[in-house]
């Protein structure tokens, strides 16, 4: 497998406007985008640091996987992701490789990437995201 860098961390909030205040007043970062991704009951808020992004998620739906996330463990970072560039192929190189995939096709994800995720049974228990930019 080929990663670039880290797109970004992933972490799941119960209450998306307080958590944007706090990276904006007390560390500094600027929201740049907030959206909704529909068929994953989510609405994530993006902030950049360097070349890394941070996305926080929050539920719009208790039975989305973050409502669930966060029913189960509390808020907290939730995934962490992988730039790749032919991310099909980098999920066929890890399938090979033995690594469950939740994802075995890319989908469109949050900023219009594509993405899909590898189990974290597969991962030492980190939900891991590979994105591609194809814009």
């Amino acid at each position: 497998m080929e990663l670039n860098y880290i797109e970004h961390i992933g972490i799941a909030v119960k209450d998306m406007d307080a958590a944007i205040k706090f990276y904006e007043e007390v560390l500094g970062l600027k929201c740049y985008s907030i959206e909704e991704v529909a068929d994953q009951k989510v609405r994530t808020a993006f902030f950049k640091i360097g070349q890394t992004k941070i996305e926080l998620l929050e539920s719009t739906a208790p039975d989305g996987p973050i409502g669930k996330f966060i029913e189960k463990r509390g808020e907290g970072i939730h995934h962490m992701a992988f730039a790749v560039n032919n991310l099909e192929d980098q999920l066929a190189d890890a399938e090979s490789k033995g690594v469950n995939l939740i994802d075995k096709k890319p989908r469109k994800g949050a900023e219009g990437l594509d993405i899909a995720f590898l189990h974290p049974k597969s991962t030492n228990g980190v939900l891991t995201e590979l994105c591609e930019n194809k814009g």
